[in-house]
């Protein structure tokens, strides 16, 4: 017998995307208390949407729930950004890799990233940003491996915006993520899945070098 997943409540949903939002943009900031109360107050609903939005969130790593300090926006510091693109580097390369030799359509990636260079601000161009990414391996036609990413989407997200907030490297990463859509176009898997790995390296590299330099010593 297979489980069909149980829908979230539309209210909850509506919960769930905005707190997402305001922690990947940056209204919400690393270590900052989540209270119940006062986000049903905003969001005009009971604390009972508030508080399964927050477990969910809590379940992909963007808020942590504790006994003594509540929910709070998860702190980010080098252990968990090398954690996080230690993961990416691995997976996300090799499902590029796929998606170029499987000669699946790149027409998703090439929209993100345009919206991403006419993007009007940092939330418009970090969501861009992001489906740029995901355009790039969910054709990798390995659903799981598809799956397995998108699980690590928002922790990324979390790492990115806190690095772009301190030092911003939009332009740099814009023509990263030309030339390795370039390689993509023209069939060259392993020269995009390089180009890739590559561009996940030197941010963590840049935005938190003490976790690339345990990575590189481990």
């Amino acid at each position: 017998m297979t489980l069909v997943p149980t829908p979230i409540p539309s209210r909850t949903q509506y919960v769930l995307e905005e707190i997402k939002r305001r922690i990947l943009t940056g209204w919400l900031t690393p270590g900052q208390a989540l209270v119940e109360t006062e986000l049903a107050a905003q969001f005009g609903v009971s604390k009972t949407p508030v508080r399964e939005a927050l477990k969910t969130l809590a379940g992909t790593g963007l808020v942590v729930m504790s006994q003594y300090k509540g929910v709070t926006v998860r702190m980010v510091d080098a252990d968990m950004a090398r954690e996080v693109y230690d993961v990416r580097l691995l997976l996300e390369p090799e499902a590029l890799r796929r998606t170029v030799s499987r000669r699946a359509s790149l027409d998703a990636a090439r929209e993100a990233l345009t919206r991403a260079e006419g993007a009007e601000d940092t939330a418009e161009r970090s969501l861009a940003n992001r489906e740029f990414h995901r355009a790039l391996y969910l054709p990798c036609g390995n659903p799981l491996l598809g799956r397995m990413l998108d699980e690590l989407r928002d922790q990324a997200a979390l790492v990115s915006a806190v690095a772009w907030a301190a030092s911003p490297s939009w332009e740099r990463e814009a023509g990263e993520h030309r030339e390795i859509l370039r390689l993509a176009s023209e069939g060259d898997a392993d020269g995009a899945a390089r180009a890739l790995h590559d561009h996940i390296a030197s941010f963590v590299e840049r935005a938190y070098p003490r976790a690339a330099a345990e990575e590189g010593q481990a």
